[in-house]
């Protein structure tokens, strides 16, 4: 790895928040249990590791054990300006929205660009946006 990856402890919910990061950035989910790595310290089909693969985001999780905290995310953001087509950024807004909290819509903003906010069912605040164009406008009225 040679970029920065977060790496979410999350209260038991590791394998269902990966599968559903998998499903919307398309990326394949890899998902190894305490059992698998010889350990006891929980229940032995918690996750000891998971990470996402061959998709634009990467993100590593585990379920927390007794002695670990849980994911609390404030005052951060994970932020994908730019980061891929427009209509896919659109789709990943959407995606994201489902079960979460839309905290300031995609919308054009006066600079001439695109961006919103969103915190997941998983509790992840994410910008998305991307730089607009008369296209951009267009497929943004739909």
């Amino acid at each position: 790895m040679t970029a920065l990856t977060p790496y979410l402890h999350l209260p038991g919910t590791a394998r269902e928040a990966l599968s559903f990061y998998g499903e919307v950035f398309g990326a394949e989910v890899h998902l190894h249990t305490l059992a698998e790595f010889g350990r006891t310290d929980g229940p032995a089909d918690a996750i000891a590791h998971g990470y996402l693969s061959g998709g634009p985001v990467t993100l590593f999780a585990s379920d927390a054990t007794d002695r670990e905290p849980t994911l609390r995310c404030e005052g951060l953001m994970l932020s994908l300006l730019g980061t891929a087509s427009p209509s896919t950024l659109r789709a990943w807004f959407a995606a994201l929205s489902e079960g979460g909290r839309v905290v300031d819509d995609l919308q054009k903003r006066p600079w001439g660009d695109f961006d919103g906010q969103v915190v997941d069912r998983h509790g992840l605040h994410w910008l998305i946006g991307f730089q607009g164009d008369a296209a951009d406008t267009a497929d943004a009225a739909d």
